[in-house]
């Protein structure tokens, strides 16, 4: 998730938990605390696949950051030792803290390393955009208020009802997923259409219209879209993901690195004398966040494998997004999946 939100959701669980005893400087721990697994981007990495793939990585492992916790609560403990509260309070407070971070960031669909260095497919739940002010404005509210009246009980209370209704509304945006999932599927089996994979996405800033993605063994995916008040089936558009063309990345490292961090949603496109690889996870059709160069056209007429560099990319503006928004109530006029999905080989 963005970093204000990752900063509320740590003050709000410090001022909970600690604010009886720190008073305000709680909010100000919580949120500097609740940063620390994001200080793995001042790292530097020699090309964008590198840089996306390892973004979210020992840093976010559940691991490293209990192990990070015990040693920050037993310093603690052994220089302020007069501190009015126990060890194993310290302990939960500081874990909590710095373990929602990662967790948090598992919701959207980016990919954590959730489990390092145990070489999963890097979780990605995508219950949440990775912006959503459903989930970060009450807790917003909440940090606010505390800051204004001071951490009294009235605010340690605000403060924890925020984060249950942050945490429940992650479990509705779970379920969300999961009814999108089935709408589509059931739909695509009505047509007669054999999906081998398939997932959803949230659409920017809400969790109410899902971007649905299916693959066929046909070497096809579906653009497909739901939202939770329709009541005609979804609307889809195929695709190629030009599976030829990516053969010629076999074996490269770097290609076989994203594979993995995607669980392999990938798409090649063969644009001028430049291989394009596309994640199909993260944006709208044909608004593809991450693009990468990865191959260049020889004079022989193959593809010879180069350093990635991105590879630009049309990501929507606000035109888009109040379609997006439009399509929540309203199936008619479906969203311009085709015009959007030319976008891809430009």
């Amino acid at each position: 998730m963005d970093s204000v939100t990752q900063a509320v959701l740590g003050a709000g669980i410090q001022g909970a938990l600690m604010g009886r005893f720190q008073g305000r400087r709680a909010l100000i721990y919580g949120a500097a605390l609740a940063t620390v697994p994001d200080l793995d981007v001042l790292m530097s990495y020699p090309d964008p696949v590198s840089l996306m793939t390892y973004h979210r990585g020992f840093s976010h492992s559940v691991f490293v950051l209990t192990g990070l916790a015990a040693l920050l609560a037993w310093l603690i403990r052994k220089y302020w030792p007069q501190a009015p509260y126990g060890g194993r309070r310290l302990f939960l407070t500081l874990w909590l803290v710095l373990v929602t971070h990662p967790v948090l960031d598992a919701f959207t669909v980016y990919g954590t390393q959730l489990f390092w260095p145990l070489a999963r497919i890097p979780e990605s739940w995508s219950a949440v955009f990775i912006i959503d002010p459903v989930y970060t404005v009450p807790l917003l509210a909440g940090v606010l208020f505390a800051i204004a009246f001071g951490m009294t009980q009235a605010a340690r209370r605000l403060l924890a009802a925020a984060l249950v209704f942050s945490t429940a509304y992650l479990g509705f945006g779970l379920a969300g997923r999961v009814a999108a999932e089935h709408r589509v599927r059931e739909a695509m089996q009505a047509k007669g259409i054999a999906v081998t994979e398939l997932r959803a996405v949230s659409m920017p800033f809400n969790t109410l219209v899902w971007r649905v993605i299916a693959k066929t063994a046909d070497g096809h995916y579906y653009e497909s879209v739901s939202s939770l008040f329709d009541k005609d089936p979804p609307e889809w558009l195929r695709q190629p993901l030009n599976l030829d063309v990516g053969r010629a990345l076999a074996g490269v490292p770097l290609h076989e690195r994203l594979r993995w961090f995607t669980d392999d949603w990938l798409r090649y496109d063969a644009i001028g004398d430049a291989l394009v690889v596309t994640d199909l996870r993260m944006g709208l059709a044909g608004h593809y966040t991450f693009r990468f160069k990865m191959a260049e056209r020889s004079a022989g007429g193959g593809w010879t494998p180069v350093t990635p560099s991105s590879w630009p990319t049309e990501r929507g503006g606000w035109a888009e997004f109040k379609l997006v928004l439009a399509r929540i109530l309203h199936e008619q006029p479906p969203l311009p999946l085709a015009q959007w999905s030319e976008l891809a080989t430009h």
